[in-house]
């Protein structure tokens, strides 16, 4: 089962945050928008009910709800660092704002001061903030409306969503500073070890399965039974250092097949939260060669390994070159960064939406290849012709399989291209595979 994540704070802050959150299949985010963080306490009281983690957009609020809450629900929050004040910085340059002095309260002054010398600007006199490290609204405005309004600095930047609109509301010139990507990353890392399922998680069984692609032709490449034999050795030796990464255990189950059995939390680590699989880079950079890969979650092994065979076989229909990972509650991940790199990361894909497009008519091998090209290029809409190249079936097998689709409520029309001559050409909207629903 996906972890509930509780994500409050900021529209600002909640939508930057889900955008991030979707690099992690593990998680499913209740997220909750205030219009102040002095809100954030109460809405987490609430939400802490239905969630296994909290995720607040800054240390005023998270101190707070630590205050309110038992100690066994981890809270988090979202911490500023240098790489906040870069982009904070860069924009008050932009704009003309930044003159020879800055107030600035959150940061520590090191931070600040070591921010600044990458940036060349070392001669700007700061004003820092060293009052309570949760002080209130009103004082952080206070001080910053003394500094600007009496000359002694150009712009005001603040961690505090609610002084930024403050100042703004008093006209005086700020910049808020925001968690970059890299801190959120960072973050709900942190939030996903903390939990009690991820902990419970961390030695379940975990079995894969590896194919090379078109081994046949491989074999037909080379010269003689030696380089065959060869090439069998180097791809062999090549998975067990993969696998030796994972503490695994590895066996060959034929020449162009490889086994491994390892546990979910190194697994997890190895793969960056289920994003890449590095093996399949140094296949197609060493040998020229693509892979498919099928990973099984399960609470047995014969659970993992029958779910590590239909992940290998989604893999195989999308066209190889690709993974997936079959969880034990049946939910599919992927299809996972391979040699080629994929525009995103795709949210678990449920077994009702998978059993609800194969009552409409599509199969599981069209379903993999409509997911995998998703990801690497971000696609949900195609013209006939398209969808016949991407599924690999002729134009007039597409047009029939579309209509199928359309009446079952799959598909839907979304334009219609007109071209100089013949027929317009219809542009059919696959938004199940953007938005998972139907």
């Amino acid at each position: 089962m996906q972890i509930k994540i509780g994500i409050i704070g900021t529209e600002t802050i909640v939508s930057k945050t889900l955008a991030v959150l979707k690099s992690f299949p593990t998680f499913l985010p209740i997220s909750v928008v205030v219009e102040h963080e002095r809100e954030v306490p109460n809405v987490a009281t609430r939400l802490s009910e239905e969630v296994e983690v909290l995720l607040l957009s800054g240390p005023q609020a998270h101190r707070k709800v630590k205050e309110m809450l038992p100690a066994s629900i981890p809270v988090h929050y979202l911490p500023l660092t240098g790489a906040g004040l870069y982009k904070a910085i860069f924009k008050a340059m932009q704009a003309g704002k930044l003159e020879s002095s800055i107030s600035i309260d959150t940061l520590t002054r090191n931070i600040i001061t070591r921010t600044l010398q990458d940036l060349g600007l070392e001669d700007t006199k700061l004003i820092v903030y060293d009052g309570p490290a949760h002080a209130g609204s009103d004082k952080l405005v206070a001080f910053h409306a003394a500094n600007v309004t009496e000359g002694a600095c150009s712009i005001a930047f603040t961690g505090n969503g609610d002084v930024a609109e403050l100042l703004d509301i008093k006209g005086i010139p700020n910049e808020w500073l925001l968690p970059s990507e890299q801190d959120i990353i960072v973050t709900l890392e942190r939030a996903l070890l903390s939990t009690e399922s991820r902990r419970s998680k961390e030695s379940q069984i975990v079995v894969g399965m590896i194919k090379v692609d078109d081994f046949g032709k491989l074999v037909m490449q080379r010269h003689n039974e030696h380089e065959v034999q060869k090439l069998k050795l180097d791809i062999h030796r090549m998975v067990l250092g993969y696998v030796e990464s994972l503490d695994g255990y590895s066996m060959s189950a034929s020449g162009d097949e490889f086994l491994f059995c390892t546990t979910r939390g190194i697994f997890e680590r190895e793969t960056g939260g289920y994003k890449t699989i590095p093996l399949a880079k140094d296949a197609s950079k060493s040998f020229g060669i693509s892979l498919s890969v099928g990973i099984g979650f399960g609470l047995t092994a014969n659970e993992a390994g029958t779910n590590a065979r239909i992940a290998l076989r989604k893999s195989r229909e999308a066209g190889g070159n690709t993974g997936f990972i079959v969880r034990e509650d049946a939910t599919v991940i992927g299809p996972l960064e391979m040699s080629d790199p994929v525009q995103s990361v795709l949210a678990p894909t449920e077994p009702a939406l998978i059993r609800q497009a194969e009552d409409a008519g599509m199969t599981s091998a069209y379903l993999s290849r409509l997911l995998a090209n998703m990801a690497k290029t971000g696609k949900y809409e195609y013209k006939v012709h398209d969808l016949a190249a991407t599924l690999g079936i002729s134009v007039r097998s597409a047009h029939r399989l579309v209509l199928q689709w359309t009446d079952n409520g799959l598909v839907e029309v979304s334009g219609v291209e007109k071209v100089p001559k013949g027929r317009p050409r219809q542009l059919f909207r696959f938004s199940f595979l953007k938005d998972k629903s139907l």
